[in-house]
């Protein structure tokens, strides 16, 4: 049956203009920029509603939410004892499998032999480079058709871990181009968008970092096949977080297309460490699942999610069950992937996502005129703005400003970590030589851990 005339015809639609003065009157005297609106850290004014004309000269979007991947990530230690458990969480409910692998003695047409790879995506964390083993990879791919992502990353291997990967050729660079010149199916290149997320980056400065790193592969690398993969993490800001992945597909596109004009980006998503705890730990079941939320609804197109116990257990089958089936509910039961762009037309979030880009954009064109990503890398500026990141983001949550539930509010004196610790949850210090400092991952709640555990 056709609807003759639109409901609620009958009332007159209301400005913005009028809206404030309700409110400014409601609030009787008190002043409706201090007492409702609040800064977000990458300085964007939050307003207590939206409405169209937040939506004017907008850069354009297209994220998508349907047909996510579930992703179960596998360590690569035990060849036989990797293939058994990916086969079983296949069965399980995974769409998608993340290998890391570090280095080139694990036969990689083993590992892949009896996965179903016309329906199974394969990502491959690899911890070195070669043209050999990318080459070997290319081989299953084309003859079983196989989808695969290899994430070679070496400007975030420099950015993490202060040196560039060993290589025969002259440097990386060369290295990834002979590859792309003999990779054609499968991804290459990846972008460790994480690292700045952990170690305390806000979101414009993830964007534009993300984007000036991507823009380094693009100046250099010769011949781009495939998508890039920007590996991210997502924290508990549920609207921002949903903006900002949005705002990666806008940004990405706006630079990519000056290079090659159908080239995609491939958004692989995780829950972030740094907002999660070792004390009161079930509650990171409840952090990890609303950033998964954001990760469906911002546009991922495959999300890994991180156990509860992540921070303090090595891998085990409970902590991944729980982590898949977490997903499993959100998109057999909850029907988070049914609805395609359901962020579209919602002024919040589409004002955020544009002014993120926007901010992300002015921050990656003086990233850019002042010599590029690689060189405020290596000169430490990208570290040292990361840094005063965190250290405004530490305060807040030293003074209680920014809470984390069980940690620094509402604890249980009665809750004991000392005797579960199987892996230490806190930055390690590995003294090496480096041709630079690398970036560190930290998180919010080590310094008051550590100062529990001790009194333990």
């Amino acid at each position: 049956m056709k609807m003759k005339k639109s409901l609620f015809s009958e009332f007159d639609p209301i400005s913005s203009k009028q809206w404030k003065q309700k409110i400014q009157f409601e609030l009787k005297g008190d002043d409706y920029n201090d007492t409702l609106i609040w800064n977000s850290p990458e300085n964007i004014k939050v307003k207590p509603f939206y409405d169209k004309d937040d939506l004017q000269n907008n850069l354009p979007v297209n994220p998508k939410t349907t047909g996510f991947k579930i992703c179960q990530n596998i360590f690569v230690f035990d060849l036989e004892k990797s293939i058994e458990r990916a086969l079983e969480s296949i069965d399980r409910g995974a769409e998608s499998i993340i290998f890391t692998i570090e280095n080139e003695e694990i036969d990689v047409a083993k590992l892949l032999e009896k996965l179903p790879l016309e329906t199974c995506e394969i990502y491959f964390n690899l911890n070195f480079i070669s043209v050999d083993y990318l080459s070997k990879i290319e081989t299953i791919a084309k003859s079983r058709n196989a989808k695969i992502y290899c994430n070679l990353d070496p400007i975030g291997q420099l950015a993490k871990e202060g040196n560039w990967f060993k290589t025969e050729e002259k440097d990386n660079f060369e290295t990834l181009n002979l590859i792309s010149k003999q990779v054609s199916q499968s991804s290459i290149i990846s972008i460790n968008s994480a690292l700045y997320q952990n170690a305390g980056a806000n979101r414009v400065q993830e964007l534009a970092y993300s984007l000036a790193h991507a823009n380094e592969y693009l100046n250099r690398i010769s011949t781009i096949n495939q998508p890039i993969v920007f590996k991210i993490s997502v924290g508990t800001n549920y609207f921002f977080e949903i903006a900002k992945l949005r705002a990666y597909r806008m940004l990405f596109d706006c630079i990519a297309k000056e290079y090659h004009p159908n080239l995609e980006c491939h958004l692989v998503v995780t829950p972030s460490k740094r907002n999660k705890t070792i004390y009161d730990y079930n509650v990171n079941m409840l952090r990890t699942t609303t950033e998964c939320m954001s990760a469906i609804i911002g546009g991922a197109d495959a999300i890994a999610n991180l156990p509860y116990d992540a921070l303090y257990y090595k891998d085990n089958e409970f902590g991944d069950r729980i982590a898949r089936n977490q997903l499993l509910i959100l998109k057999n039961e909850s029907y988070f992937d049914k609805v395609n762009n359901p962020a579209d037309g919602t002024y919040y979030i589409e004002s955020i996502s544009h002014q993120l880009a926007e901010k992300a954009l002015i921050l990656f064109k003086d990233i850019e005129a002042n010599g590029g990503f690689l060189k405020q890398l290596k000169e430490g500026i990208i570290k040292r703005k990361i840094q005063e990141s965190a250290d405004k983001e530490q305060e807040l949550f030293d003074s209680g400003k920014e809470v984390l539930l069980g940690t620094n509010k509402y604890q249980n004196k009665d809750d004991k970590m000392k005797h579960d610790l199987e892996l230490f949850p806190f930055v390690k210090v590995n003294p090496r030589k480096t041709l630079i400092t690398p970036i560190i991952e930290k998180r919010v709640a080590e310094k008051i851990e550590q100062e529990r555990l001790g009194k333990e």
